[in-house]
């Protein structure tokens, strides 16, 4: 089995999928985002090298906490070790365990024939993807992440395409990501898909700054507030708007 490049393993996450759910924080991310929390994953290099039945066992170890939960890889950006995922996610699927993976959709290349047919068979053994959009606009995303939205978007359009359930998380970040015409765009992009399953709208916080302070990172977005949440279901009204108005275009008249 193909080992992976681990982070760190949380064993009660909350937030990272429905129910109560394991959580395996894989190493390495070629995305460089302005507001990542966790700077620590991006090397590729860094991390421990875990054998997949080492990490399910111990999910196993508290099995009976995770009944309405599951596995959920994340990062890091798990898709950069799409070999080790088939191992890990064979292993829960024959106990019938809920996977889901927590991307960027950044790895996502479709001209790249052997990664695509890796993914294939991966997605045949995955519940749910968490899929990140930074920012809908090409310019302003790559400002944002270093990296261009491109593959990302055609992510999406695959994981559509193969009939897995999505969830979109989209982080609101005030004069960055707040902009209602570029949200509006983002829910009238993800309104086309019919495994749209949950939008997280997710506001914008300043914990990470003292990790890159030790880290020795220059932070990008330093002198940048904490968004309000209020001001977040604001803009979740307006994504939702834009999923509306392209659901509302592709029903039969």
């Amino acid at each position: 089995m193909q080992q992976g490049r681990i982070h760190s393993l949380e064993s009660f996450g909350t937030v990272d999928g429905p129910g109560t759910r394991f959580v395996v924080f894989v190493q390495g991310c070629p995305m460089r985002c302005a507001y990542c929390h966790n700077p620590d994953t991006w090397p590729m290099n860094g991390g421990t090298l875990m054998d997949p039945e080492e990490i399910y066992e111990q999910y196993k170890r508290n099995e009976s906490f995770y009944t309405k939960g599951g596995i959920t890889v994340t990062g890091g950006e798990p898709l950069m070790q799409v070999d080790f995922l088939i191992d890990l996610f064979t292993l829960a699927k024959k106990d019938h365990v809920h996977t889901c993976i927590d991307s960027s959709g950044i790895a996502f290349k479709p001209d790249n024939k052997p990664f695509i047919e890796k993914l294939d068979k991966l997605m045949e053994l995955t519940d749910l993807v968490m899929l990140d959009i930074k920012h809908i606009d090409p310019e302003k995303h790559k400002e944002l992440t270093g990296q261009p939205n491109d593959g990302i978007l055609a992510f999406a359009s695959y994981l559509n395409e193969k009939g897995v359930d999505m969830w979109i998380r989209h982080v609101v970040v005030p004069g960055i990501t707040d902009d209602d015409k570029y949200l509006f765009e983002l829910g009238y992009f993800i309104g086309q898909f019919s495994n749209l399953k949950a939008l997280d709208v997710l506001p914008y916080h300043t914990m990470g700054e003292t990790k890159y302070q030790k880290l020795g990172i220059p932070y990008k977005l330093k002198g940048i507030p904490a968004m309000e949440k209020d001001k977040v279901v604001e803009k979740k009204a307006v994504i939702l708007n834009g999923i509306r108005k392209r659901r509302d275009e592709q029903s039969p008249r």
